[in-house]
């Protein structure tokens, strides 16, 4: 269910992607940001910026040249708090005035077990936190976001982050990092839940849409089956980490190393990552427990 890999726009240029609707892409490559930040500009008029992005003056000034003349840019947007979506957003507001809008800061929509596990030392992992980050104006759950020409209902959809929002657009929505044009999402406690991931996947079965606007990679427009998709890859990663804990209590990184046999060794701590996600899944299912504390390196058996 992985796309093609030929999404590679320019770096820094406007590009039309439907009426109303442009993306510049960010200067920021890398194995977990793939081409870069997708930052979308939304309108005609009064601009809202979405996920401006790494803080980086080069992204900063495209973001400037694409307005026209008569635009102005009245809100910035914020998916979620990492390091690669929502550093800029602070030089661009102080650059524009305009406020920046978001779920809250970088804690906010952490569940309590991802709450214990950061109390407890786990530091988040792959994309950086960017802990300094605090929105201007807090948008909840439902609230509609609107400027000339264009409204936006928030959608709280955490699981890759607690703070992430994703934004329905008539019949399109901006999905940030919870469903991407070019992976799966990295979902790396204790920033990342995998219980609230489910849940936010299985909210988006629930709200059709015609095309997703990913924080990186390409439109989706299979969006259903892309939602199908990411659901059952979860749920055969989850049946091959119980399939290995038959007879056989292992760590995370136990586990990842049985499992991902043919991910590079760059990447194992990201697979780490993403096994230990789905080991407190099914510890808060009652399916395995940990045989002292539950932490990234407790090593796990099946209930």
């Amino acid at each position: 269910m992985l796309p093609p890999d030929d999404f590679n726009p320019p770096v820094g240029v406007a590009e039309q992607l439907e009426e109303g609707l442009r993306r510049v892409l960010a200067p920021n490559p890398s194995p977990m940001t793939y081409r870069g930040t997708n930052t979308y500009l939304l309108g005609e008029r009064d601009i809202a910026v979405i996920d401006p992005g790494p803080d980086d003056p080069r992204h900063l000034q495209a973001i400037l040249d694409a307005l026209h003349p008569g635009q102005q840019i009245s809100h910035i947007i914020v998916t979620h708090a990492h390091l690669d979506h929502s550093p800029l957003a602070r030089a661009l507001s102080a650059r524009v005035g305009a406020p920046v809008y978001a779920y809250g800061d970088y804690l906010a929509g952490r569940s309590d077990v991802m709450v214990q596990l950061a109390q407890g030392g786990l530091a988040g992992g792959g994309e950086g936190t960017d802990a300094e980050f605090e929105p201007d104006i807090t948008v909840a759950d439902g609230e509609v976001i609107a400027g000339d020409g264009w409204a936006l209902r928030a959608l709280w959809t955490p699981g890759h982050f607690g703070n992430h929002l994703s934004f329905a657009w008539n019949d399109a929505i901006f999905t940030g990092d919870l469903v991407m044009g070019w992976a799966s999402s990295l979902v790396s406690p204790p920033d990342g839940d995998l219980t609230d991931f489910m849940r936010s996947c299985e909210l988006l079965q629930d709200l059709p849409a015609r095309r997703y606007h990913a924080g990186h990679g390409a439109p989706v427009t299979e969006t259903a089956e892309r939602v199908d998709w990411l659901l059952s890859h979860r749920r055969a990663r989850e049946a091959a980490i119980l399939s290995a804990l038959e007879g056989n209590p292992a760590t995370a990184r136990d586990l990842a190393l049985r499992i991902y046999t043919e991910t590079p060794p760059a990447l194992i701590p990201a697979a780490t990552r993403n096994v230990f996600a789905h080991l407190v899944d099914l510890s808060g299912k009652n399916t395995v427990t940990a045989m002292d504390e539950l932490a990234a390196d407790a090593i796990f058996r099946l209930v």
